[in-house]
């Protein structure tokens, strides 16, 4: 009874196939079996069909076309041996039912087809007549009407055995797949870093003069995975972008060209370090396609990178080079590289580091910058200018006077950020009134100028901040006579 298969049992037989083929042999690491060859040809074979392969005789056009050659020719050669040996053993045949072959011929006789005698000048009848050779010795009699009916049959069945076949081989020397030879990739996949960021690439070229009209460049990412709810997915498919949104894909594939994954956080190499690389299992797929300018015809090329075949903190070396009148590339170095500096962490791993690095460096370090101690304190007035409003509000419906309480509030933010001298006009507001348009007067008056208070021009940070005590002995220097 066959029920569905365990998923430890699905990733045995993907997963670890997938990683690994055959013996390791002297502790070597054992060879990787791709999904996508270097040259393109995906390894990848569909079996146990069913009633389901009567599919391929439906298109079978398409079906001899996609053939390898050696089965093209036996096919090209069986078909018009067998076309030609069954229409001369008709021949043959009509002409033994007439009696052609038994009486011999003279003047009186009129034979279905002149001179033919035996099996071979039946043949022979029949290629003059297909190849059109027409040698005049052999003919067909008005007294033969079967001849006649037979050679239409043949005139139309050799037609359509010239269209089908011929056509088929003629679409299959003409099919831009030698083309894609003449397209090379880089051996290797480099991650290093480019305008600040870190980055993988490789290298594409073009060896011919002629063109490839509107080339485009896609990359997939070949890994299995295992989702949340425990699926496992045996050689999931990601989309690795190359420039889709900037139009980076879309090639002008003159000289060769470097082609750039930027790793960000919707990379799938977002968590991808020096480290890790060498216990990661993935492949990369190239997809190349583009129109050929002779032809025009469109051609694809493939290639794939394993994880042993990237290489970290390395660069490409320059292939291009000016020459008198002309520019000159040097595909000796194509696939060459050079080490340069790059940070072996990850890109979360580096933004973690940028987020903690602030945090390492606390308010109550005593080696902080002046620049450090602004931005903390900004915050916490920030934060404080947020609450002034509903503050100074309580304030002008309590009992106490209005320029006391916000004499005591001015006070408290010194203590923060701010200098005597900006504290001395919050009590220069207004004098002592009970009315509440003058309460209001009030409010408005000190959060303006504690919002100007507030600003960086007016913020001033001492050597050593004013003690609490020292900062009171200075208020009350300049104190009204009622406070």
């Amino acid at each position: 009874m066959s029920g569905t298969p365990h998923p430890a049992a699905v990733r045995r037989r993907f997963g670890d196939e997938y990683q690994a083929v055959g013996p390791a042999r002297g502790g070597a690491r054992r060879q990787r079996q791709r999904f996508v060859d270097k040259n393109g040809r995906c390894n990848v074979q569909h079996g146990n069909l069913g009633g389901e392969s009567s599919r391929y005789l439906s298109d079978l056009f398409t079906t001899l076309v996609d053939l390898k050659w050696r089965w093209n020719l036996l096919i090209f050669l069986l078909t018009y041996t067998v076309a030609w040996l069954v229409m001369a053993s008709m021949w043959w045949g009509i002409a033994y039912l007439r009696g052609d072959l038994h009486q011999e011929h003279d003047e009186t006789y009129s034979p279905c087809v002149a001179n033919v005698y035996n099996f071979p000048s039946a043949f022979l009848f029949f290629i003059e007549t297909e190849a059109t050779i027409g040698y005049g010795h052999r003919y067909i009699t008005e007294r033969c009407p079967e001849g006649i009916v037979l050679f239409l049959f043949q005139s139309l069945l050799g037609s359509v055995v010239d269209a089908f076949l011929i056509g088929c081989m003629f679409i299959k020397m003409s099919q831009p797949k030698k083309r894609a030879e003449t397209l090379m990739f880089s051996r290797a996949a480099v991650v290093s870093q480019r305008d600040g960021k870190l980055c993988l690439m490789f290298r594409v070229g073009n060896l011919r003069n002629s063109h490839m009209v509107s080339a485009q460049i896609r990359c997939k990412l070949i890994k299995s995975r295992q989702t949340p709810e425990g699926e496992f997915l045996p050689l999931d498919q990601c989309e690795l972008d190359v420039g889709f949104g900037t139009g980076a894909d879309q090639l002008f594939l003159v000289s060769p060209l470097t082609i750039c994954h930027e790793i960000d956080s919707r990379s799938p190499f977002f968590c991808l370090s020096k480290r890790s690389l060498g216990s990661e299992q993935f492949e990369i797929v190239v997809i190349l396609e583009g129109i050929v300018e002779t032809t025009g015809m469109t051609c694809q090329a493939r290639t794939s990178y394993t994880e042993d075949e990237v290489l970290w903190g390395h660069r490409f070396l320059p292939v291009m080079s000016l020459e008198d009148g002309f520019f000159r590339v040097d595909y000796s170095q194509f696939h060459d590289t050079f080490e340069v500096p790059t940070p072996p962490y990850s890109v979360k791993e580096q933004g973690e580091k940028l987020c903690l690095s602030p945090l390492l460096n606390s308010p109550f370090n005593d080696k902080k910058s002046p620049t450090e101690h602004f931005s903390l304190g900004f915050i916490d007035i920030a934060g404080e200018e947020n609450k002034l409003p509903s503050k100074l509000q309580k304030t002008s419906s309590g009992k106490e006077d209005l320029p006391k309480k916000a004499l005591r509030m001015s006070t408290s933010n010194v203590e923060k950020t701010h200098s005597t001298g900006d504290l001395l006009k919050t009590q220069q507001v207004s004098p002592i009134c009970n009315s509440k348009a003058c309460d209001e007067v009030v409010q408005v008056k000190a959060l303006k100028i504690n919002a100007e208070s507030l600003s960086t021009a007016h913020l001033e940070f001492p050597k050593k901040p004013p003690t609490m005590c020292t900062t009171e002995m200075k208020l009350e220097d300049h104190l009204p006579v009622k406070l």
